[in-house]
């Protein structure tokens, strides 16, 4: 009974001697690591500021806004005022590409008509299908080269998510799409601006450029 005791006492006291020795545990959470905002597949295109940004909320007009062009110089939309616009967000390598062809004609015919007071806007987007992987000298080139583009084609951008151009944010509070969906499907949607600089239309990837001709015409008459 006594060495029983004498046992028990011993493991207890080297039980209580461990414990102190042993330092507990203890788990720290690792710091959540954010990918830079402005970093994306688009390095070679400057950042929005973020008074860029802050401009979307309170725009009433597209003349409210300074995108880039091709170059990397501030285009901006109060240039256009009393001008009726296309915007258009274009890609490359897109199965709807062809319409570089119709939006050329369409611009010739109209400004032919109406020489000072239409313009078409591109707007090369990389998001769907990644088929406007090109740097913006290589989008103009191409549009040139092959489709003999002469109106602007502007600086590469996100049309859609976090990273959304706010131009194009403010485009689709204006006007939505098929079943009343905001965001932009694919390449080659387009939004008619008026003289107003308010949306006048919008239409799918499918409806080609000669369709919008009397559309526009009725703009450029108001």
């Amino acid at each position: 009974m006594l060495l029983f005791t004498s046992r028990r006492a011993a493991t207890s006291s080297s039980f209580s001697s461990l414990s102190r020795l042993v330092k507990p545990i203890v788990f720290v959470p690792a710091p959540v690591i954010r990918p830079n905002f402005y970093i994306s597949h688009h390095q070679n295109k400057p950042p929005h500021s973020p008074k860029t940004f802050a401009t979307m909320t309170s725009a009433t007009t597209i003349y409210d806004f300074k995108p880039f062009d091709s170059k990397g110089q501030e285009f901006p939309l109060s240039n256009l005022k009393d001008k009726v616009v296309l915007i258009v967000n274009v890609a490359s390598e897109c199965g709807f590409t062809k319409q570089y062809a119709g939006l050329e004609s369409l611009y010739k015919s109209i400004t032919a008509k109406h020489p000072e007071d239409f313009v078409i806007l591109g707007f090369p987007c990389n998001q769907f299908g990644g088929q406007e992987p090109g740097t913006d000298e290589e989008i103009v080139t191409f549009c040139q080269r092959n489709f003999g583009v002469t109106f602007p084609i502007m600086q590469k951008i996100e049309v859609n998510g976090d990273s959304a151009h706010p131009l194009y944010e403010w485009l689709k509070a204006q006007q939505s799409g098929l079943l009343g969906l905001k965001r932009i499907k694919w390449n080659f949607e387009k939004f008619l601006i008026g003289k107003d600089g308010q949306v006048k239309g919008r239409w799918a990837s499918w409806t080609t450029p000669d369709s919008l001709e009397k559309e526009i015409l009725a703009e450029l008459e108001k």
